[in-house]
């Protein structure tokens, strides 16, 4: 057989670099046995969107036709008005991850260096892989990012530093001295992403999401998403603010129709309904609160401290109290999210839910570790 035969047969070759990774598995569903079970694992609002999102939403069924406006101006103006930032330097996406995505198209080259803080986006990481990106990884030893684990990853190979605040799946963000401290440590050249997905539900006063730091200088950005406060993850819809070079470089690469019409009808709608927000994000405030305080009397289970819409368990018996917490709830219709969160003991993480949902889990919690 000759070479071209050969070549044919074994068809195109992929980068080799996806070799490392495998495809994304989203939070499971789905119980077999169980019709409408209580999904609890993929931080999705159980409140869903405001009522004006919908209705912008709905509005857009006669224009489906269409192109949405590849310029995005309604939603960036939305946006830009409540947050009080400067719409030219915000640019709207697929969700925070296509932003990242493309952040990392537009400055990372082949066999740079990535630096992550340990709990951050999984899909950051992939992108920085089939980028030909090393990866890495600065320790959270309290369990949020931390400033000089981050400091001391960056070589003369960094180009970007990547940190989720709050991360996930612990909820724990970086105070804002320390994100300060972060950020002037860096060198000019590397840029610092800040993965602010769950920053709506913060309400501490030392937190800061990351738009001060746009605005200070060259080298920052901010990534926010849709999804989480405000119900929108089926739309998928998420924006960026980031210094007017970077908006450049992410716009010579984004495809000119990335947002549908409807998603940024609906974001620009929840987004200027403060009011609803507000009541989201208090609601979010009072469950964790009331979990936190039922979960503290129940004997071998500890929760950590959250700022994000979902709280993590630790188990004193490790991965078989967990797994066994695991398979109690999904008996009883709930399905939690396993995870890895700080050795020796592994962890549930589980979503906020409505109040009928969260006392199910309490009580399913509470049966399941008194024996």
């Amino acid at each position: 057989m000759n070479a071209r035969k050969e070549n044919a047969l074994s068809g195109p070759v992929p980068r080799p670099e996806l070799a490392q990774l495998s495809p994304y598995r989203q939070g499971k569903a789905d119980i077999e046995g169980c019709d409408r079970p209580i999904k609890l694992s993929s931080n999705e609002s159980h409140l869903g969107p405001s009522p004006r999102a919908l209705e912008a939403y709905r509005g857009l069924a006669d224009r489906l036709s269409c192109y949405p406006d590849g310029s995005q101006q309604e939603l960036r103006e939305a946006i830009a008005g409540v947050f009080g930032l400067d719409a030219a330097r915000i640019v709207c996406g697929n969700g925070s991850d296509e932003l990242l995505q493309l952040l990392i198209r537009a400055y990372v080259r082949t066999g740079d260096e990535v630096v992550f803080s340990r709990y951050s986006f999984t899909m950051a990481m992939v992108h920085a892989t089939a980028q030909g990106a090393t990866l890495v990884f600065a320790e959270e030893p309290r369990l949020r990012p931390d400033a000089d684990a981050l400091l001391a990853a960056v070589t003369p190979r960094t180009r970007m530093v990547l940190l989720a605040s709050p991360n996930n799946p612990i909820g724990q963000y970086l105070p804002a001295p320390e994100l300060w401290r972060l950020y002037r440590g860096l060198p000019p050249q590397v840029l610092l992403v800040v993965d602010a997905a769950y920053a709506d539900y913060v309400t501490a006063t030392d937190f800061e999401a990351g738009s001060a730091l746009v605005d200070a200088g060259g080298n920052a950005v901010m990534t926010r998403t849709f999804s989480k406060l405000y119900g929108l993850a089926g739309l998928r819809i998420g924006w960026a603010y980031a210094p007017a070079g970077v908006i450049d470089s992410v716009q010579r690469i984004r495809t000119p129709f990335n947002a549908s019409a409807d998603a940024m009808a609906a974001a620009a709608a929840a987004v200027r309904d403060t009011a609803y927000s507000a009541y989201v994000r208090d609601y979010n405030a009072r469950e964790q609160y009331r979990i936190a305080a039922a979960v503290a009397a129940m004997p071998g289970v500890e929760i950590l401290p959250s700022h994000a819409n979902f709280y993590l368990l630790r188990f004193s018996n490790g991965s078989r109290a967990a797994a066994g917490a695991a398979a109690a709830l999904e008996a009883a219709g709930i399905i939690p999210r396993p995870v890895e969160a700080g050795a020796p003991a592994q962890s549930l993480r589980i979503t906020v839910g409505l109040v009928h949902e969260n006392d199910a889990v309490l009580a399913v919690l509470s049966r399941y570790l008194s024996g």
